[in-house]
């Protein structure tokens, strides 16, 4: 049911190593949207998604979320070394087994059904990126974490993720979470920015939250004069490596 809360912190403060990363923060995600939180480096993004992911807990506050609310999570650093023999069939099924059906039905969702049996350290940054939301897909989950989604992809495969990303949530009906730096694009990507610096600074449409003074007064007049708040639309498609091709297959 669109709009309705599916996951939500309450009054959420968290301690690491002596240090309280956030304070009394209160933070939805509804049923449907897609959701992004931004904020300077060491703001609390990661912390605030490892806390809705339950691997941390709180020192105060609560967190609630709908009985059964299954969660997929793409993490911002999940490396492979090189020389480890691991292909992407057995990165899809490192922490439960599945049917080779739904591993091939869950990379052609992402456009990687192709890449099934490639070694997953050879793969491109696009590439890889996709795969791991494969995998997180696997699970069915009501509600996708993806932190720092766009990390060593080009624009062009920056802008083929997030249109991906919405092409889930429209056939799915899941919520998604995005934490990004990479406001100018993830701006346009979002229903609703939450801004955070330690604490909710502001939260709202995109539009809004770049006019909002908190916005400026962290990042500066400057750019939130400069960041552009556009929508995607284009008559060319991205390949899984970020190629541009016109509707009819050419290059463009």
């Amino acid at each position: 049911m669109a709009g309705q809360t599916l996951i939500e912190l309450r009054d959420v403060s968290v301690r690491l190593g002596g240090r309280e990363v956030v304070t009394h923060v209160d933070l939805k995600v509804h049923r449907g949207e897609i959701l992004t939180l931004i904020g300077p480096n060491g703001a609390g993004k990661t912390t605030l998604a490892r806390t809705l992911l339950g691997i941390l807990k709180p020192s105060t506050g609560t967190v609630l979320a709908d009985t059964g609310a299954r969660i997929g999570y793409v993490p911002q650093r999940m490396q492979i070394e090189a020389a480890l023999p691991l292909t992407v069939r057995k990165l899809l099924s490192l922490t439960r087994a599945h049917r080779e059906e739904e591993m091939i039905q869950s990379l052609a969702e992402v456009g990687a059904a192709h890449l099934l049996d490639r070694q997953a350290a050879e793969l491109s940054g696009g590439e890889y990126q996709r795969v791991l939301l494969a995998r997180a897909l696997l699970g069915t989950p009501d509600l996708l974490i993806l932190d720092e989604p766009t990390r060593g992809i080009d624009f062009a495969g920056q802008s083929a993720l997030y249109d991906l990303l919405a092409t889930i949530r429209r056939d799915r009906g899941c919520a998604i979470l995005l934490i990004s730096h990479d406001l100018h694009v993830v701006m346009a990507a979002s229903d609703r920015v939450i801004c955070v610096n330690g604490h909710v600074c502001c939260e709202g449409a995109p539009e809004a939250v770049t006019s909002d003074p908190a916005y400026v007064a962290l990042f500066g007049p400057g750019h939130a004069e400069s960041l552009a708040v556009f929508k995607h639309h284009h008559d060319h498609v991205h390949d899984v490596s970020g190629h541009v091709h016109g509707e009819d297959g050419s290059h463009v």
